[in-house]
């Protein structure tokens, strides 16, 4: 089976201002123009056999500015998670919501108001890069290389399933902005080989906010 190499878009206007994005078309601010290309560096020599991305405009901007030769394959299945009436709120005012305690600590059971439920979320994003897993062995190999580029919690999600985790741990992972992370699928278990990938090791050092939370941002964050 193929290799899939999971690049999460990088820092949009919404995450530099605390704002849970959703599905709104917000686009990469100056820092996640830079991420993206550096992100492109990383990957620009390898043989990529597909580049699937999900439709939002931050997705398709990161890989534009990666991989600007790309041939770029739009697949609704890596799309954002639903979030609903929460999209457009500052994360610290939903922070203070019954629900976000549901998210943090069995997301399995969340279920965003007018909005997608985690688990569904979950179950589209792990099928989805399954099935262009299969796909692209079949055309290419087993030592195929591909890349999909998607959202924080979506790529948590597939990594979590990759891992054998139950989506209530899957807040355990973290996927900074233009971070990368890489499965290889075989017919009998997924290895994962890579996770956030690529940061800055200055964004290691925790803000004060980090330390004083054990909270995961919803959507994924901005990274350090």
């Amino acid at each position: 089976m193929a290799t899939v190499l999971l690049l999460r878009h990088g820092r949009t206007t919404a995450n530099a201002s605390g704002l849970l994005a959703g599905r709104r078309p917000v686009d990469l601010d100056e820092s996640g123009f830079s991420q993206a290309k550096r992100a492109g560096g990383r990957l620009s020599d390898l043989p990529l056999k597909s580049v699937i991305s999900s439709p939002l405009l931050r997705c398709l901007n990161t890989v534009k500015v990666a991989l600007p030769d790309a041939e770029i394959v739009e697949e609704e299945g890596l799309t954002e998670c639903g979030y609903g009436d929460w999209e457009g709120r500052q994360l610290k005012d939903l922070a203070k919501e019954p629900l976000w305690q549901v998210v943090q600590q069995h997301p399995s059971a969340a279920i965003f108001p007018n909005g997608e439920a985690m688990s569904d979320m979950s179950a589209r994003a792990v099928a989805t890069v399954r099935r262009w897993d299969d796909k692209i062995s079949a055309e290419h190999g087993p030592d195929a290389l591909w890349l999909a580029c998607s959202h924080g919690d979506v790529i948590k999600a597939i990594i979590a399933d990759a891992l054998g985790l139950h989506l209530d741990q899957f807040q355990r992972i973290v996927a900074d902005p233009a971070s990368i992370s890489v499965i290889r699928y075989t017919p009998t278990r997924p290895f994962v080989v890579r996770v956030n990938e690529g940061g800055d090791l200055a964004a290691l050092v925790p803000t004060k906010a980090e330390a004083a939370t054990s909270d995961a941002a919803v959507g994924g964050g901005a990274g350090g």
